[in-house]
């Protein structure tokens, strides 16, 4: 049973029994994802790490580290 089906009968149900109907899939997408980075942004404060710009602060690091730079192609 794909998701759309399983929502189109819960709907159904919910309609027969007078209840809320359920909501479309995908729907609160946008918020779950907000959810989880602040999720993420929480547990970096409880650990007392920066709680945001790590993954710019790990590029910068990976290209600092890596000590040659890539010469310029010239044509």
């Amino acid at each position: 049973m794909s998701i759309t089906q399983q929502y189109l009968l819960d709907s159904y149900r919910a309609v027969q029994h007078d209840e809320r109907t359920p909501p479309a899939p995908g729907s609160q997408d946008w918020q779950v994802i907000r959810e989880v980075r602040d999720y993420g942004r929480f547990r970096a404060v409880v650990e007392e790490r920066p709680a945001h710009g790590w993954i710019r602060a790990a590029v910068s690091r990976l290209i600092r580290g890596s000590g040659a730079r890539t010469p310029r192609l010239r044509h």
